[in-house]
């Protein structure tokens, strides 16, 4: 065979096709979904007989600890000095720093601990 015969030739696969059957007297059967067994329906649909986690007045209390949380940390947080060459100990190891700020964060985080807990 010549180069020329050889690259004439085409290469052919052969497929075979896969016949369905069905019969006429099987039952239909309609699949139903499944279902998650935490959300017990729809996704993202919240009906209107579901409780809520917690309360308004839980929620309320959340947030005050938050806004008391923040405000300790506010306090925590401080300036710098107003000469850097001198060292006052009076600004870093103030009352305010070193004792009402862990305090206040202290009470928001008791306060958020009474939410969650509040029924």
């Amino acid at each position: 065979m010549s180069k020329k015969e050889t690259s004439n030739k085409k290469k052919t696969v052969k497929t075979t096709k896969k016949k369905v059957v069905s019969t006429p007297n099987a039952e239909k059967r309609t699949v139903k979904p499944t279902q998650s067994r935490f959300s017990k329906g729809k996704v993202g649909v919240r009906h209107q007989d579901q409780e809520m986690l917690f309360e308004k007045q839980n929620y309320m209390l959340m947030g005050l600890s938050l806004l008391l949380i923040l405000v300790g940390f506010m306090l925590m947080s401080g300036g710098s000095m107003p000469n850097p060459d001198v060292w006052d100990e009076g600004i870093i190891y103030s009352f305010r720093r070193i004792t009402l700020a862990p305090v206040v964060v202290l009470s928001g985080l008791i306060l958020f601990i009474v939410a969650i807990f509040k029924k």
